[in-house]
């Protein structure tokens, strides 16, 4: 038979003594069985092979593999799965075939290991998790002093600062971040104030509704608002950016260069957005008191004019200031936490997606904590 010929399997039945012949013929090798159509056809003959012994009748079945042209281990693999693992008594073999089914015999079924039970598995567990949140802090504290001496360093010598980078930064984070933040500011503005308005206007309550929006705007939701929306947009980003530079082992040039990590590419993050998120504030709390104005003058018909005359008697200054305070402090916890996850990532990609995605929610949690500080430190201010 030629050696192209595909792997068969057929079938042969001797009427007189009641026995089936199983005979396999062709080329069983891995490159021919591996084909999409072959298998199948393989596949519909091993289902009609196992229900012989049940649904023919037959006294005996004798399996013929000497018209095999040529054999691998592969192929004596898929008759060795179909016969259960046992040699069938009538088994006629071409020479050579002997030994790769003695080999399969010998090597029977390999036995899983079982994994020994561990009754401290929850503790090694815990003691894992706690381990690797020290380490972080270790490593965030130690990032914080580097980032103190580059201060530092900045401050005896401006001139030679990573100005460029900074402005780069600002760009980057502030300016292409004015979109997305003027939507979703205009947006929480309109379902505050229509909200609120509702209550307001059952108990006759209609001229608080500039306290509401501006006491929860200006002091609270627009410099959390930006900030979340920051570490989500700009965080990911900055983490994404040192992973790959680690990646690509660029991080690593640098060093040898006599470039430092935390003066070029740590510090002007952080400045970058320590300056642009008050900005950001701002333009956030604008455009989250006009949607709240569209939504009063529709909902309750008050006039934009009234609205605007109101509202610094409403929110008090000491408000306002701490609102750009938060976004200095908040901008900085996210640059720092961005930078401390992407220097961690390791030169592979699966580290990059799982160091990039810890970044974004840990940047939002201490983002969070530290809004919380901020309202039990300055609970008595401003009101």
């Amino acid at each position: 038979m030629p050696n192209t010929q595909n792997p068969t399997l057929t079938v042969d039945r001797t009427d007189r003594d009641s026995s089936v012949t199983l005979r396999a013929s062709g080329v069983w090798l891995v490159q021919k069985m591996a084909q999409k159509k072959v298998m199948r056809a393989l596949q519909r003959s091993a289902q009609s092979v196992k229900s012989l012994p049940a649904g023919s009748g037959s006294k005996e079945v004798h399996w013929d593999l000497s018209q095999i042209v040529r054999l691998d281990h592969i192929g004596a693999q898929f008759f060795w799965n179909l016969w259960g693992k046992t040699r069938p008594p009538g088994l006629t073999l071409a020479p050579g075939q002997e030994s790769l089914f003695e080999r399969l015999a010998q090597a029977g079924t390999p036995a899983l290991p079982v994994p020994p039970a561990q009754r401290l598995a929850a503790l090694l567990a815990l003691g894992d998790a706690l381990l690797g949140f020290f380490e972080h802090i270790h490593g965030f504290i130690g990032l914080i002093g580097q980032l103190v001496l580059d201060f530092g360093q900045f401050a005896r010598n401006p001139a030679r600062g990573p100005w460029k980078e900074v402005s780069a930064n600002i760009f980057h984070i502030g300016f292409q971040a004015l979109g997305i933040t003027a939507l979703v500011g205009f947006l929480i503005g309109v379902v505050l104030s229509y909200l609120s308005a509702q209550q307001l206007h059952t108990f006759g309550g209609d001229i608080y509704l500039v306290n509401i929006l501006g006491m929860s705007i200006i002091r609270e939701l627009g410099p959390l608002l930006a900030a979340i929306l920051v570490a989500g947009r700009s965080g990911s980003a900055i983490t994404a950016q040192l992973g790959v530079m680690r990646v690509t082992e660029e991080l690593d040039a640098m060093l040898v260069m006599g470039l430092p990590h935390g003066f070029r590419l740590v510090m002007p993050k952080v400045i970058a957005l320590a300056i642009a998120m008050p900005l950001l504030v701002i333009w956030t709390d604008a455009i989250a008191l006009i949607g709240g104005m569209t939504a009063a003058q529709l909902q309750l018909g008050m006039s934009p004019s009234y609205f605007l005359q109101s509202l610094p008697g409403a929110v008090s200054l000491p408000n306002y200031w701490i609102g750009l305070g938060k976004g200095v402090v908040f901008g900085s916890l996210i640059a720092l936490v961005s930078c401390h996850f992407g220097l961690r990532i390791k030169p592979n990609t699966e580290s990059l997606g799982h160091g990039t995605t810890t970044s974004v929610v840990s940047a939002i949690t201490v983002v969070i904590l530290a809004d919380a500080v901020f309202a039990i430190v300055f609970s008595g201010v401003g009101y």
